[in-house]
């Protein structure tokens, strides 16, 4: 299984969090991503270079807590119930 660490230290605002999930779940592309919650939903399904569609894979958020201050509870609660809506992802925070 693959694992993906997302490293709340790189997010500062909204668009840093895209930013960092462009970084660890996407490669190669010649385009860029959507920076909202649809694209982020998409990008987690897979095969955005980093993980095949649907692939199993372990999400470890660390320096969640910083993260969660630069968010705010109320975008970091939608990020996470997108998250739990994703079988093929183990996803854990530190």
């Amino acid at each position: 299984m693959k694992k993906i660490k997302i490293d709340g230290n790189n997010i500062l605002d909204k668009e840093s969090f895209y930013d960092e999930i462009d970084r660890v779940l996407t490669k190669d592309l010649d385009w860029k991503t959507g920076h909202n919650l649809d694209a982020f939903n998409d990008i987690l399904r897979g095969g955005f270079g980093i993980h095949e569609y649907e692939e199993e894979i372990e999400i470890d958020w660390v320096n969640f807590e910083k993260a969660n201050q630069a968010l705010g509870k109320e975008f970091l609660d939608v990020v996470l119930e997108i998250l739990g809506e994703h079988q093929h992802i183990t996803f854990s925070r530190a």
